[in-house]
């Protein structure tokens, strides 16, 4: 297998792979200046505690996430880290002409060579007149698979020359790992027949996590890329030093999933009682969609990464933790990266 795939730490065998997933998200009151400060304090932190890879996800038209210009965004994160690899969770193709997508990630390939992933996704990444503005035609998408096609090409020196007529510089001949990105079965299916690493949005579609894990596993295709399947799954998780705290942290994401399901945006709520917040339906509809949150102290922390692992057999995890304070969220990641043996020591940085 590939090292763009295995821990990158040298962490050791009995370890759990853990990568973190951003999505610069701008509290109430700050700015998406003040958001991406917090991101690269974050990344900066994640590297010293043996976080595998670090992924920013493309949304738009979104005033809580300021991650809308990806390519950007790893660039300056990449250029305040060192080791620890840097990518998108992911970059919406159909969004963008492969050729962009291809010169960008070349770029960031030459800068930062060995460090960068190039996850991608095929929905639009927002509301559907967001959709319009950014592709025009409202029913792209159903053309990944040839989109997905066109953009290896580019990196494909071996299928190009220097007379082709459109070539991909800085791109062409260049090693970038290409992961699929997946809420349902679809792109379980195309990674498995392409032979591509596969990472499954569980953090925010739960109810097909077990049977895109099973379709991807069963179709995969060996490849020059992947002898065997390599799965990485999303997961909410929140830690604190008690669990009480931690269920008063994941509050904040619960008003955030509270807002989806009302069709609202906005920024980043601090914690709050949610009594009198929501109906019992919407109470309910946000609880069966957080439902596999792994939240608490570190030993109940423990517990959860290992019993997910478990139940999903994925080789690795990308930990969400959609927390208010930033000096919280630091130490939720510190929690789950100690509770996964990826970093042994307390002290503080």
């Amino acid at each position: 297998m590939s090292d763009h795939y295995s821990s990158s730490q040298g962490a050791a065998p009995d370890h759990i792979t853990l990568s973190v997933l951003d999505l610069a998200p701008i509290n109430a009151g700050a700015t998406a200046s003040d958001a991406l400060r917090n991101s690269l304090d974050l990344a900066q932190h994640a590297e010293k505690w043996g976080y595998n890879r670090y992924w920013v996800a493309e949304h738009h038209n979104m005033p809580g996430i300021a991650s809308s210009a990806t390519s950007v965004v790893i660039g300056y994160l990449a250029g305040g880290t060192s080791t620890i690899r840097v990518g998108s969770g992911g970059i919406m193709l159909p969004n963008h002409a492969p050729l962009v997508i291809a010169e960008q990630f070349g770029t960031l390939e030459s800068l930062y060579p060995g460090r960068i992933d190039l996850g991608l996704g095929r929905a639009p990444g927002s509301d559907r007149r967001t959709t319009q503005a950014l592709r025009r035609d409202i029913n792209s998408g159903e053309d990944f698979p040839e989109l997905l096609d066109e953009l290896t090409r580019f990196f494909d020196a071996s299928s190009t020359s220097y007379h082709a007529p459109v070539r991909a510089v800085p791109g062409e001949g260049l090693s970038i790992p290409i992961w699929l990105l997946g809420s349902s079965d679809f792109s379980a299916r195309l990674a498995a027949q392409k032979g591509l690493p596969f990472a499954f949005a569980g953090h925010f579609s739960p109810d097909y996590t077990q049977r895109a894990l099973r379709i991807y596993r069963e179709y995969f295709t060996p490849s020059d890329v992947l002898k065997e399947p390599y799965a990485m799954l999303g997961v909410n998780a929140i830690a604190a030093d008690t669990d009480e705290e931690a269920e008063w942290l994941s509050t904040t994401m619960q008003q955030q999933f509270l807002n989806i399901i009302r069709g609202r945006t906005g920024q980043i709520q601090p914690p709050a009682d949610m009594r009198g917040k929501w109906s019992e339906y919407e109470q309910a509809a946000v609880e069966k969609q957080l439902r596999s949150t792994i939240k608490g102290g570190p030993e109940t922390i423990k517990k959860g990464l290992e019993q997910y692992v478990a139940d999903t057999g994925v080789n690795e995890l990308i930990i969400t933790s959609m927390i208010y304070d930033h000096q919280a969220r630091l130490r939720s990641y510190e929690i789950i990266s100690e509770a996964a043996g990826i970093r042994k020591s307390v002290q503080s940085l």
